[in-house]
């Protein structure tokens, strides 16, 4: 028999699940289940977009693309990042397009980081960072962020991390799990502080085009920051396209040219039939993106008063897909709440503590949810929170 503990990685085996992905796939073994869970539109993908693909499918010879990815379609990125920015990337020398966002951030960190660099990770934050940056051998550094300041990074949050083995900074807003962004004012003093540094961004935006009466502002539109940012985007959200599994970095030559080098091996080249498709995303679907954030508001505004009203602290999200409640208040840990709700009302959270340490007292709400579900979801957590306070009174 082969002793599979000692043959598996020591390193793979120290790295926990996503927090994400437990909940789910729990909610996945019962019947009558409302998950709240997953980040993935309901919304189904824009016919334009579907349209596209259909005719590559009938019409062409699917194939390998060129590595970093179909000239139209990098074209096309540049000249959407060109429109909402105004900062032009080289589409053949600066920009690769990924298997989703998530290669993007793989590529930045796998290009960057030796055993030992330190990374700040921005929390709560989405579960993959820390992560992939502990698979190269870094060192993930928290640094938090607190529902005083909006969840916004602060330029004393960051300055109190740095050291002399820091090498990367991950910004990630519109955030996930707080739905909190940065405008320029908050964007300007973490800028000057870094352009004293040798320390690179990597800012994520994969939720920019879902902002709530304020457009995104990007870390890139400010000066000399350019040159030091490797911009993470794609398709996933904003164009309700997760399953097409499409997304891409932008950022200067000399680090493009070394990360090319790992997606060539690892990943060879993106879908190409999602490619084509997304060209149509790209140069048809600004209404459609409209129309999905507006859906999307009536529901973030339903949750937000929803939870306040129950005794519930909620944080106004200005982006994103998310509320972030706060249940400190009911005793129990984000973890707890989170199982007991789902095993005894049937519905799926994510404890925010999956987010990171700064998470914890907390509960990640998803809302690209149909209004229905989630009201019947809101019905069922306000039975949960009377049986809770019906508990205390029995204690």
């Amino acid at each position: 028999m082969i002793d599979y503990d000692k043959v598996l990685s020591d390193k793979i085996k120290k790295i926990k699940p996503s927090g994400i992905r437990k909940f789910f796939d729990i909610a996945g073994t019962m019947e009558g289940v409302i998950s709240l869970g997953v980040g993935e539109p309901d919304f189904n993908t824009p016919w334009v977009i579907r349209k596209a693909a259909i005719q590559v499918l009938e019409r062409r010879h699917i194939v390998y693309g060129p590595n970093k990815g179909l000239a139209p379609l990098r074209g096309a990125i540049s000249d959407n990042i060109a429109k909402k920015h105004g900062i032009t990337y080289d589409p053949d020398k600066e920009m690769i397009v990924t298997v989703g966002g998530s290669e993007a951030i793989d590529l930045a960190v796998r290009g960057l980081i030796d055993p030992g660099d330190e990374v700040l990770v921005v929390e709560p934050c989405f579960v993959c960072y820390a992560p992939l940056v502990e698979l190269v051998g870094g060192v993930a550094v928290p640094v938090p962020t607190r529902l005083e300041n909006n969840f916004k990074l602060t330029v004393d949050d960051l300055r109190d991390k740095v050291t002399e083995r820091t090498k990367l900074l991950i910004l990630p807003f519109p955030n996930n799990p707080t739905g909190a962004i940065m405008t320029k004012e908050d964007l300007e003093p973490i800028a000057e502080f870094l352009r004293g540094t040798d320390i690179i961004v990597l800012s994520d935006e994969i939720y920019s085009e879902l902002t709530y009466g304020r457009k995104h502002f990007s870390i890139i539109e400010l000066e000399g920051m350019r040159e030091r940012t490797i911009y993470v985007n794609g398709f996933s959200k904003a164009y309700a396209m997760t399953g097409w599994r499409l997304g891409y970095v932008a950022a200067p030559e000399p680090i493009i040219t070394q990360i090319a080098k790992i997606h060539q091996y690892g990943i060879m080249c993106s879908p190409f039939i999602s490619q084509n498709a997304a060209v149509e995303a790209l140069t048809s679907c600004d209404e459609e993106v409209k129309k999905m954030v507006a859906e999307y508001n009536v529901r973030r505004r339903y949750l937000v008063g929803e939870f306040n009203r129950l005794g519930l602290t909620c944080f106004n999200p200005e982006g994103a897909f998310y509320v972030f409640p706060c249940i400190k208040s009911t005793g129990l840990s984000s973890e707890e709440f989170c199982e007991r709700l789902l095993y005894e009302e049937k519905v799926a959270a994510v404890p925010g503590s999956a987010f990171g340490d700064s998470g914890e007292g907390y509960i990640r709400i998803s809302y690209a949810y149909s209004f229905k579900h989630l009201m019947e979801a809101m019905g069922r957590i306000e039975k949960f929170l009377k049986k809770l306070e019906a508990e205390k009174h029995e204690g």
